[in-house]
């Protein structure tokens, strides 16, 4: 019997890397993510609500180009809290706050079990696909298909750079729109991006959520 071979997981991720806080599509197309705070919009009056609504809407009316809004929504994994509470436990020489530090946890534990606590994050995806440009094939035979491709290797940084100058003023719009708003943005590094896109394709894996710097 012939044993059937599956694909692995690279080819189903459509990004080919994460290079200076972008990442970099299959296709040559590039994506920075930004990464927003939350409004309590409920809480607001009326005319601050009215005034979030009209920057929201000349925020948007501004773009001349197209972006992603992604909430991802998440179970709490209170689990780095309850380590932290066990730790403050045992360095802890009264017996008295010992105890309550033990019921606290005990606290904790049930009230997340029997809710079911989310929490969300709000990115805004900026793309930038640059022009491909079509090269006519003046040349024949393997060595114009080599001298093409070492061509295309040495301006590879060249290109990167103009492309990413471009992405940069889309992402200085996001976040000059919605700080007028009210909500704090930031855009993920490198490290930020691998981190979250590694959680998406890993659901089951629990690690420290991506923190809003203030």
């Amino acid at each position: 019997m012939q044993k059937t071979v599956g694909k692995p997981t690279q080819d189903f991720v459509p990004i080919k890397e994460v290079r200076d806080g972008f990442a970099i599509l299959k296709d040559g197309s590039m994506r920075a993510l930004v990464m927003a705070s939350s409004v309590n919009f409920a809480l607001k009056s009326e005319d601050e609500q009215g005034a979030i609504l009209f920057q929201f809407q000349d925020f948007l009316n501004s773009l001349d180009f197209s972006v992603e809004i992604v909430i991802q929504s998440r179970k709490l994994d209170i689990r780095p809290y309850i380590a932290l509470l066990e730790e403050r436990r045992k360095v802890q020489t009264n017996d008295l706050l010992k105890i309550q530090t033990q019921e606290y946890i005990g606290f904790v534990k049930k009230f997340t079990d029997d809710t079911n606590i989310m929490t969300k994050s709000f990115f805004i995806v900026v793309p930038y696909a640059p022009a491909m440009l079509q090269k006519g094939g003046s040349g024949r035979g393997m060595f114009s298909k080599k001298g093409a491709a070492e061509e295309q290797e040495k301006k590879a940084d060249e290109i990167f750079e103009e492309n990413r100058a471009q992405i940069e003023e889309r992402v200085s719009v996001i976040e000059q729109g919605l700080s007028r708003t009210g909500i704090r943005v930031v855009q993920l590094g490198t490290e930020e991006i691998i981190e979250l896109f590694y959680k998406l394709f890993n659901p089951g894996d629990t690690e420290k959520p991506i923190k809003l710097n203030a």
